[in-house]
């Protein structure tokens, strides 16, 4: 089994990714293969609306560091989108690579029954938000979850952590990483 990593964080030991790590650990000492990317190492252009995508091509027709994330993406079994908010939203580093995502929809995505060129995959949604309060930024995961379900994630489990920001880098609970390692389970038993 393969599981994708996409870490959204501008910080390379930052909570979000430290969560995400966490759950790759586990699929790894279960026999699983993984491929992790920091979004903010790689160079790379959001989506361009040429609709290449939607006439002569089947993926996306920019060529630059999101085309092996892609790749990886659509051979994976579960991915993990891992992200700080940041001014309210996930980070703009995992939002330009959410927008290459268009390539993955079929030309008439629209009204078609199945509007994905995705096998079916499973996925993590990682969020760590420094506000401690809970209905804070509440409303970004059902958000995303509509594009998730678009897509072909046909199941998506969101493990999120509140009130752990910048100054408490490598000091993610034990309950959260707990948590973060039984999603997992869960999706993969």
């Amino acid at each position: 089994m393969k599981i994708v990593t996409l870490l959204g964080s501008p910080r390379s030991q930052g909570n979000s990714s430290t969560i995400a790590r966490h759950i790759v650990q586990a699929a790894e000492a279960n026999g699983w293969t993984s491929r992790s990317f920091e979004l903010n190492r790689l160079t790379y252009r959001g989506c361009q609306g040429c609709y290449a995508c939607k006439q002569e091509r089947d993926d996306c027709v920019l060529r630059d560091d999101l085309t092996e994330v892609l790749a990886a993406v659509r051979e994976a079994d579960l991915v993990v989108f891992a992200t700080p908010v940041y001014y309210g939203d996930i980070s703009s580093q995992l939002k330009a690579f959410m927008d290459r995502t268009f390539s993955y929809l079929v030309p008439g995505y629209a009204t078609a029954e199945q509007p994905s060129r995705l096998s079916p995959k499973k996925l993590i949604f990682v969020q760590c938000q420094g506000h401690p309060d809970e209905a804070s930024f509440a409303d970004i995961f059902p958000r995303y979850q509509y594009f998730f379900k678009r897509q072909n994630f046909t199941e998506v489990r969101l493990v999120r952590a509140c009130g752990i920001g910048p100054n408490t880098v490598d000091k993610v609970p034990e309950a959260v990483l707990a948590k973060a390692v039984e999603t997992w389970r869960e999706l993969t038993s």
